[in-house]
């Protein structure tokens, strides 16, 4: 079986992370110096277990509520034209800043920063909009942290308790502050309250719903792995509130979501987790090599 585990294993990683992924893994995990979270911390916790592939269709589809997101998306970059190599960019980008050193987690702040200032534009109704508004940064951080602790809390193998999830709060928030998030949510009630403060400024657009329909139909997926995209689409479907499947069109099957959706979520994790491990264990061994004391 360790043959099938390993390449079914390189080949989730190529879609999630790109072709360079074994490239960008070494020099994440493999290089020397401080960095900003220890290898047990509940933000490495997190972000290493397969369920960040349902908390990431999650944080997706959530954040097209806000119309001034989806419209920054719509109009420079889309999903349409690089849904993997967006999705590529995002995962390295997390794994930097939770796994890199401090100087390769500053560069790549400092990279997405200047990306940032130049995505500007007008919303239909003449409202200017900019990335790197500190308001527009604080939805998209909390619709990712939100889902990416609720997915843990539903799939992870090892869940936070509650001061646990105080703490990856906490430690997102260390990341969203250098990004240029004003006062992130240090705690679940903080980053709860932020998601209630949001709620009258969302809504479904026109380009909510059809970047909503394309990730849903059109994964650009080879035909054998489409069955298990679908798994993780449900999931991660299952895990958004009720208020905002009207509006995006998403269904809402309680009783499935609960029995069928759940059982087959946990398997797909679980098969993720199982395929990937060979490549957790290699991180680990770069990671310990690049910490540890140097010989005297």
């Amino acid at each position: 079986m360790t043959p099938l585990r390993a390449r079914l294993g390189r080949e989730i990683f190529r879609r999630v992370a790109g072709p360079d992924g074994p490239k960008a893994r070494e020099r994440i995990h493999g290089t020397p110096g401080p960095r900003w979270f220890d290898a047990d911390s509940e933000i490495v916790r997190v972000h290493a277990d397969a369920s960040m592939f349902i908390g990431g269709i999650r944080a997706v589809l959530l954040q097209t509520m806000h119309p001034a997101a989806m419209k920054a998306v719509a109009d420079h970059s889309g999903y349409q034209g690089d849904m993997w190599g967006r999705l590529a960019r995002t995962s390295q980008f997390l794994a930097v800043t939770t796994f890199g050193t401090i100087d390769h987690a500053e560069q790549a702040i400092r990279a997405v920063r200047s990306i940032h200032e130049r995505v500007t534009g007008t919303m239909p109704d003449g409202t200017p909009y900019a990335a790197s508004d500190p308001h527009l940064l604080a939805w998209v951080h909390a619709a990712e942290v939100d889902s990416f602790l609720l997915a843990h809390q539903t799939y992870g193998a090892r869940p936070l308790d509650e001061a646990g999830c105080d703490a990856y709060v906490a430690q997102a928030a260390l990341v969203a502050g250098k990004l240029g998030v004003v006062d992130p949510p240090t705690t679940v009630a903080e980053l709860r309250a932020v998601l209630d403060a949001f709620r009258p400024e969302l809504r479904a657009t026109e380009e909510a719903r059809g970047a909503v329909r394309f990730l849903v139909l059109h994964p650009e997926l080879p035909v054998a792995a489409r069955p298990a995209y679908a798994v993780l689409m449900a999931a991660g479907v299952a895990l958004m509130p009720r208020w905002t499947r009207r509006p995006l069109r998403l269904p809402w099957l309680p009783v499935s979501e609960r029995t069928v959706v759940k059982a087959l979520g946990t398997l797909a994790t679980g098969t993720i987790r199982w395929a990937m491990s060979s490549g957790v264990d290699e991180a680990h061994e770069l990671r310990a090599t690049a910490t540890a004391p140097a010989p005297a």
